[in-house]
């Protein structure tokens, strides 16, 4: 069964860090681009990060430059995001998707497989 389960999300205070991990189970995450998405309550979905497929170059949005870092671990299977110096304009449902490209999109059509999401919440 083809399945990726996000999991890291939780309550910190503002300026504090969280790992998000997106572990695959069906298939190998080292064959597909990685996104990271995330969806904050009223407002639309957007890209946060990416790890390409191609040479594993990686992509961040603008406001979490310098903050956020993806990476993989071909072993475990897995993504992760780390995410530093967390503010709560932050806060979101923070999902992982696949897609069998080579190279990254902030398209969310563009991912072939979703996890079920994980909440962040940065609040003093």
């Amino acid at each position: 069964q083809v399945q990726l389960v996000e999991s890291g999300g939780g309550l910190v205070q503002p300026g504090g860090s969280l790992r998000l991990s997106c572990a695959a189970s069906g298939f190998t995450l080292d064959y597909y681009s990685i996104g990271w998405f995330r969806q904050a309550p009223g407002k639309e979905r957007e890209g946060v990060s990416c790890i390409s497929r191609r040479d594993d170059s990686t992509y961040y949005l603008d406001s979490v430059k310098g903050r956020f870092t993806i990476s993989r671990d071909n072993a475990k299977n897995t993504v992760y995001l780390q995410m530093n110096s967390l503010k709560p304009e932050d806060t979101a449902v923070y999902y992982c998707a696949a897609r069998t490209s080579h190279y990254c999109s902030d398209y969310g059509f563009q991912y072939r497989y979703w996890g079920q999401g994980t909440q962040v919440t940065v609040s003093s």
